[in-house]
């Protein structure tokens, strides 16, 4: 059989910085058949994203690119501009990590659809389009009273099943998927790779999944390409990677995920770094107290829709009645799917939008009746570690900068005192030498050294609760556990409180003591870890852990 896609000793350099210049992607080979389901996985910064794109001709032109990729027999890099476009899109579609890339913040969903459809199927009416493109995002679970609605309206698991909906609005032959349910649960990620899988089978489509996630790339593909340093280390049937690996890389990188995929309650690795300082209830009070909150958001209709639906204003309730207690040192997790509330409840925690009713009382004292100037002081002891570092550090500040900067808001340091502290915590979160590290940009370090950057920044005003918002889920198999055991020590250092919010429920099962499962903005269950595991008694809980792809079961 012909292959479809033909990758042909591609290497792709970017511009020098500071006098270097190496191959962000050497040499590498790889061809794919018609229908063929191919996962390409390796670590953050390997050069899988950089192949995808080099793909599809859409690195700048400033980017050095050598070798052949050739597309359904005819060469993609000798395409005009106006086959171009007939490529990306009707032969090619490509499912980027961040949805808001795709997104355009001034068009409504309805709208992104009907654009797509529009400008590549212009012989179809307005209602033929509208009809396909509510099939499409059905297909994806988004009802069709969201057509409306833009996309800072979504959560961003939602935002990415609308990109995934575009991708599929006009039936490519090949979908090159980046990270596609990155941002997504396991329900919903299972959902969307059933039906790209089914869309392949049906339609003979060809599928390029780029994934960290190991057990998810071999539960949904045919075979696998092991990538690492910009190269092609190992590449065959699933079955035979996973049972038998060959290159040492391969075999740490499986070692990694099976270490976090653990089965066992008695796993000597982190059973001591556990649930060690946890004050039982009836002893202490907790740190964290969190009493019947709601935060409700009305939904308005806009004129138009008055007009034709008579639809009247929704009350979407984001965050409904939910009871939460944490205790010093724990780690509870917090699981659920994308949109249940869960970054909503994190952030009225935080005070950062305010709740409709309820109570937050941290260290004895309820943050619902405190001023913002009042809010000051314990907004300092209490951190929030977000998703995507890149996007919550200041591309233009260097990490010294960045890891100092908390210090000088809250006036907790002079220079000469800033200094010392970011080097203790530079040193603290392993990244040394501080000489090297400290003076780079954000945009020069890996996804696993971004991250440590902005746990750095985060504990360097020594808070007493870190709220960690997907930490580790845009992270691959061996940086997630240096990420992670890196914050199970700093937590026994300095006595942190965490709360984990996460859709891996492998990763909740790893670091967390105890565990909360949100479903349409309420708790459903809550105890501790391996009993939520081993004895989930809610339907919705089962449904969790039935989803979740097991990497030891394949």
């Amino acid at each position: 059989m012909n292959s479809l896609l033909n990758i042909e000793n591609l290497q792709v350099a970017y511009p020098e910085k500071r006098g270097k210049s190496q191959w962000a992607v050497n040499n590498v080979s790889i061809t794919l058949k018609p229908g063929e389901r191919l996962g390409l996985v390796g670590e953050s910064g390997c050069g899988k994203s950089t192949l995808g794109r080099a793909a599809m001709r859409l690195l700048p032109s400033s980017v050095q690119v050598e070798g052949a990729v050739t597309f359904a027999g005819e060469s993609v890099f000798e395409m005009n501009s106006s086959q171009l476009r007939k490529f990306r899109g009707e032969a090619v579609a490509l499912v980027f990590q961040d949805p808001m890339t795709r997104l355009n913040p001034l068009m409504t969903i309805g709208d992104h659809c009907l654009e797509t459809i529009q400008a590549h199927q212009p012989h179809l009416s307005k209602s033929q389009a509208q009809q396909k493109s509510r099939e499409t995002l059905e297909a994806v679970k988004i009802p069709a009273n969201r057509w409306f609605q833009y996309p800072h309206e979504f959560s961003g698991g939602m935002r990415q099943r609308v990109a995934i909906a575009l991708a599929l609005l006009l039936a490519p032959k090949l979908i090159v998927a980046d990270e596609p349910t990155t941002s997504l649960d396991v329900t919903i990620a299972s959902q969307i790779l059933q039906e790209l899988t089914r869309l392949c089978q049906e339609r003979h489509t060809s599928l390029l999944l780029i994934s960290h996630d190991l057990a998810m790339v071999g539960e949904y593909c045919d075979r696998i390409a092991v990538m690492h340093r910009g190269e092609i280390v190992e590449i065959a049937s699933i079955q035979q990677v996973i049972h038998n690996p060959q290159h040492e890389y391969t075999k740490s990188l499986f070692e990694a995920a099976l270490h976090i995929q653990v089965v066992e309650s008695n796993q000597p690795q982190i059973k001591p770094q556990k649930s060690e300082i946890i004050t039982p209830p009836n002893i202490s009070h907790p740190i964290l107290l969190v009493k019947n909150l709601q935060k409700y958001y009305t939904l308005e209709s806009n004129f138009i829709e008055q007009l034709l639906f008579s639809s009247k204003s929704q009350i979407i309730k984001a965050v409904d009645g939910v009871n939460l207690e944490l205790y010093s040192g724990e780690v509870v997790g917090l699981v659920g799917e994308s949109g249940c509330g869960k970054s909503t409840l994190s952030r009225t925690i935080l005070q950062l939008i305010l709740p409709t009713a309820g109570l937050v009382e941290f260290q004895g004292t309820d943050l619902t009746t405190l001023s913002q100037s009042a809010l000051q002081p314990y907004r300092r002891q209490m951190q929030m570690i977000f998703q995507d570092p890149l996007a919550c550090l200041n591309p233009m500040m260097t990490v010294n900068q960045l890891i100092a900067d908390p210090l000088f808001i809250h006036n907790l340091a002079n220079v000469e005192s800033a200094k010392s502290q970011v080097e203790q915590m530079l040193e603290r979160v392993d990244l040394t030498p501080i000489s090297e590290y400290g003076n780079r940009y954000p945009s020069e370090l890996s996804g696993g050294q971004q991250q440590r950057v902005a746990i750095a920044r985060a504990l360097i005003t020594h808070p007493k609760l870190v709220i960690c918002d997907e930490p580790v889920s845009m992270l691959d198999a061996t940086i997630q556990i240096q990420v992670l055991e890196l914050m199970l020590d700093l937590k026994k250092q300095l006595n942190l409180t965490y709360l984990f919010i996460t859709h891996d429920l492998w990763v909740a099962r790893f670091i967390c003591d105890r565990i909360a499962v949100m479903n349409r903005g309420k708790i459903v269950e809550q105890g501790k870890t391996e009993e939520i595991f081993n004895h989930p008694q809610h339907p919705y809980t089962q449904t969790l852990l039935n989803a979740a792809p097991l990497l030891s079961s394949l």
